[in-house]
C-alpha cells in the first residue's frame, strides 16, 4: 500500500516503524526538520516537509496515489482539515486523530465521513478503554479475550510464592491438563522468549499464559496468585484524561480523583457525578495517606509528568498490595514496566499507532493484540477451505521457531491444541509471534 502519514512526531514515528515492517511504501509529512531527519536516518520512509494541510506538501507526497492518508499531528482541526484536503485530491481512505470525545457521536461520524474523514481516533480514549480493561483482572498485568473470552491471554509476573517457579514448561503442561492453559511467552530481564519445553520459571519472570477457562479465579489458584475484587480506585491527575477516566470508572467503581489546581478541581465538579475529588499534591504521601490511599484496591497515574506517574505508583505499592497503572510519555519506559515494580504502564502515543497499526493490516485478520513491553503480537486468523493448514496437524505447518499456537476456536468453543491438534475450516487459529517471523506466519495462513 501507498501510506502517507501527516505528522512524525512519536505517533506518526512509531507508526511509520510497524509500517515498514509490512512493506508498504510509506511517506511523512512534517514542518519540523528535527523529526524528519530523525525518521529518514532510522526508517526506509520518504520525508517531505511542510504543513500537513498544506496542498503543495500533499502533491509533493503523491497524495492522489495514496491508499491511505493519517493525519497524528497533536492539533485536530488540522488533522481534520489534512484528510479532507487529502480525500479530496484522490486519496482513497482517510484517518484523524482527534481529541474531542463529541466527533465519536454516531451524527458525528457520519457527517465527517461524509466530508472526506473515514475514521477518527483518540489516544485520550484509547487510554481510558486500555485503562478500564486492565481494572478487570487486578492481579493479572495484562487481560485480552478473544470470541468474549472463549480464549483468553493473561499476563503475569511470577512472584517469589508462585506455584511456577522452578518449574519447566513440560512439567507446567503436565500438571495443568486439568486446567487448560500453557505458557506462549515469557518477559525475562526485557527479553521477549517463546520458550521450549526445558525452559524453567524464574522469579520475577512476566509470563503469558493462555486457556479457555472462564473462571479467572481457577487461574489465579494455578499460579499463585489471589484474586481481589477492585471496588475503590483513587485517580491522580491535573487534565481532561484524568477528568474522562474517572467519568467512565465511577461507573462501576468508587472513584477518587485528586488535582493539583483548584481551575481542574472545579471542571471535576461540572462534570463528573459519584466521583470524590480532592485538591492537593499527588507527590504529597501524607496526603494520599490522609485521604484513603490505604483503604484503595487501585492506584491510576495520569498527570502530565512520566517521573511523577512512576514514582507514585512504586510509592502506593510500597504502602500496601495494590493494582497500579501509570501513564508515560517515553515509550522507553514501557518495557521496563514488570521490571521496576509497577503493574502496567501506559503511552497514550504508542497505543494509538498500534490501534491504527492494527486497523491496517486487519483485511488480512480477525484481530490482533499486542502487550505491554512485549516485544510481539497476537494475531487471530480464520481459516478457510483454500488455507494451506487445513487438515494438518499443528506440529507439521511449519511454524517458524519465534511463534506459538496459542488457541483454537472451533464451533463457538476454546481449546488450547497440542501439536498433534488437526486444523479444519472455519477454526480460528490464535498465534502469538514475535516480529521477526509475522511475515512467515501469515504467509502460512494465507
Amino acid at each position: 500500500m501507498n501510506i502517507v502519514i501527516g505528522g512524525a512526531g512519536d505517533v506518526g514515528f512509531h507508526l511509520a516503524k510497524l509500517l515498514t515492517t509490512e512493506d508498504h511504501n510509506i511517506t511523512l509529512i512534517d514542518h519540523d526538520d528535527v523529526v524528519l531527519e530523525y525518521a529518514s536516518t532510522h526508517l526506509d520512509v520518504q520525508c517531505i516537509k511542510g504543513e500537513i494541510t498544506s496542498i503543495e506538501a500533499l502533491m509533493n507526497a503523491k497524495i492522489e496515489t495514496a491508499d491511505l492518508f493519517i493525519a497524528v499531528v497533536t492539533y485536530e482541526s488540522a488533522n481534520l482539515l489534512a484528510c479532507i484536503l487529502a480525500k479530496k485530491i484522490g486519496a482513497k481512505k482517510t484517518i484523524a486523530r482527534v481529541s474531542n470525545p463529541e466527533y465519536f457521536h454516531k451524527v458525528q461520524r457520519k457527517n465527517f465521513k461524509d466530508s472526506g474523514v473515514d475514521n477518527l481516533f483518540s489516544p485520550s480514549l484509547l487510554a481510558v478503554q486500555e485503562i478500564k480493561r486492565l481494572l478487570r483482572r487486578v492481579s493479572a498485568t495484562d487481560v485480552f479475550e478473544f470470541e468474549d473470552g472463549k480464549i483468553s491471554i493473561i499476563g503475569f509476573t511470577a512472584d517469589q510464592d508462585s506455584n511456577l517457579i522452578g518449574m519447566s514448561l513440560r512439567q507446567l503442561t503436565d500438571d495443568a491438563t486439568g486446567h487448560h492453559l500453557r505458557v506462549i511467552v515469557v518477559l525475562r530481564g526485557g527479553k521477549t522468549i517463546i520458550p521450549n519445553s526445558d525452559m524453567t520459571i524464574e522469579p520475577e519472570d512476566h509470563i503469558y499464559l493462555s486457556t479457555d477457562i472462564k473462571d479467572f479465579d481457577r487461574v489465579n489458584k494455578f499460579v499463585g496468585k489471589t484474586l481481589k475484587k477492585i471496588k475503590k480506585v483513587m485517580i491522580i491527575g491535573s487534565d481532561a484524561l484524568a477528568r474522562r477516566t474517572a467519568k467512565i470508572l465511577e461507573k462501576e467503581y468508587n472513584v477518587s480523583i485528586i488535582m493539583k489546581e483548584k481551575i481542574e478541581c472545579k471542571k471535576c465538579h461540572e462534570e463528573l457525578n459519584s466521583t470524590l475529588i480532592l485538591q492537593g499534591d499527588p507527590n504529597n504521601t501524607d496526603f494520599l495517606l490522609e485521604y484513603g490511599l490505604r483503604a484503595m484496591d487501585a492506584f491510576i497515574a495520569l498527570t502530565p509528568n512520566s517521573e511523577t506517574n512512576i514514582l507514585s505508583s512504586l510509592m502506593a505499592e510500597q504502602l500496601k498490595d495494590i493494582k497500579t497503572i501509570a501513564l508515560v510519555d517515553n515509550s522507553a519506559y514501557t518495557h521496563i514496566s514488570q521490571n521496576i515494580g509497577v503493574d502496567t504502564i501506559i503511552n497514550k502515543k504508542l497505543l494509538a499507532a498500534n490501534n491504527i497499526f492494527r486497523f491496517v493490516r486487519r483485511g488480512r485478520v480477525e484481530a490482533i493484540a499486542s502487550f505491554h513491553g512485549v516485544d510481539a503480537e497476537v494475531i487471530e486468523f480464520i481459516l478457510d477451505e483454500n488455507s494451506f493448514v487445513i487438515g494438518k496437524k499443528i506440529a507439521d505447518i511449519g511454524l517458524p521457531n519465534n511463534s506459538t499456537v496459542a488457541g483454537v476456536i472451533r464451533d463457538d468453543k476454546g481449546l488450547i491444541p497440542t501439536g498433534e491438534f488437526i486444523l479444519d475450516n472455519e477454526d480460528k487459529v490464535i498465534i502469538f509471534v514475535l516480529p521477526d517471523a509475522v511475515k512467515a506466519v501469515e504467509h502460512i495462513f494465507r
